[in-house]
């Protein structure tokens, strides 16, 4: 079993187009697993359109609650509180959840342990089905925080199923940027492929990405998506890759096809020939080349 983790160090760079389109081709030659390890804004499932499976509470964190028949009404809980989450209506003392951060202040300073710290419910989790494999994939409730821990989730349950099926591969659509969301989402898997734009703030984003796998001395390869725009800046990302020993599997052309694919729900390689899929399918006889014969992990940068 192998795990692949598509990124992209921001938003918007195809990341998902390139996912969706793997899966669809290594579905026709291996047993998927598939993980949306976006959960703040998850759109894989835009395209797969999977049978929903039952949805499975999340816990990210605590919420401090307030047992009214043991209160005193000392106050000293707002004193203590310094995220203005505690309410008081004349001598009757809440906790608003939208404010309250779990720092269980409040609970460890009242005097008559009138305080309990309940789990608050910060999304859910699905295990669903779709024509190219299991789907593992999450949504945060809005406004809340650890979306770390719900991909670690993610990525658990994904290995769950794995081995429950005897899958050969996990692929993984992973969030933009370099946080929490993204550190869960590389950590311990083969291969980190990155998803890049040719413009400045692309190689920015692209650098900041590289950082993150090398430090988690993660195997890295990279595709260059709307090559054609900027001719020379594909030049320059091609050369900085291979300075740094890091392998350039494809130039996409930027192709109007790839939007009717998401209009249809399809994975741009599901539609006729086009220039975006055949660059596409060329990547993916290149990934399956650089995995039996794996790169050195942990590639400067």
């Amino acid at each position: 079993m192998k795990q692949m983790v598509i990124l992209s160090g921001k938003g918007g760079t195809g990341k998902t187009t390139v996912a969706a389109a793997l899966a669809h081709l290594m579905s026709q030659d291996f047993r998927l697993v598939l993980a949306d390890a976006d959960v703040d804004a998850p759109n894989l499932e835009i395209i797969l359109q999977p049978d929903m499976g039952e949805p499975q509470p999340f816990s990210g964190g605590q919420l401090a609650q307030i047992n009214a028949d043991l209160c005193i009404s000392c106050g000293r809980c707002e004193e203590v509180c310094r995220f203005d989450a505690v309410r008081v209506n004349g001598d009757v003392y809440s906790v608003d959840p939208l404010s309250c951060e779990g720092c269980v202040a409040c609970a460890t300073q009242c005097p008559v342990e009138a305080i309990d710290m309940v789990d608050r419910l910060s999304g859910y989790w699905y295990r669903s089905g779709t024509r190219f494999g299991t789907f593992i994939h999450a949504r945060l409730e809005p406004g809340e925080a650890n979306s770390g821990k719900l991909v670690s989730q993610v990525r658990a349950e994904a290995l769950g199923s794995c081995v429950d099926e005897q899958a050969d591969w996990i692929l993984i659509d992973g969030s933009p940027g370099i946080g929490c969301p993204v550190i869960a989402a590389v950590t311990g898997v083969d291969l980190a492929l990155l998803v890049a734009e040719p413009t400045v703030s692309g190689w920015h984003d692209l650098e900041r990405a590289l950082a993150v796998a090398a430090h988690f001395q993660t195997a890295t390869a990279v595709c260059i998506n709307k090559s054609d725009i900027n001719p020379e800046m594909t030049q320059q990302i091609e050369a900085q890759c291979r300075e740094r020993g890091i392998p350039v599997l494809a130039r996409l052309p930027y192709d109007e096809t790839a939007v009717r694919a998401m209009r249809a729900l399809k994975a741009v390689t599901e539609l006729p020939a086009n220039p975006m899929s055949e660059a596409i399918r060329r990547m993916h006889r290149s990934l399956d080349s650089l995995i039996k014969n794996p790169i050195k992990k942990g590639t400067a940068t």
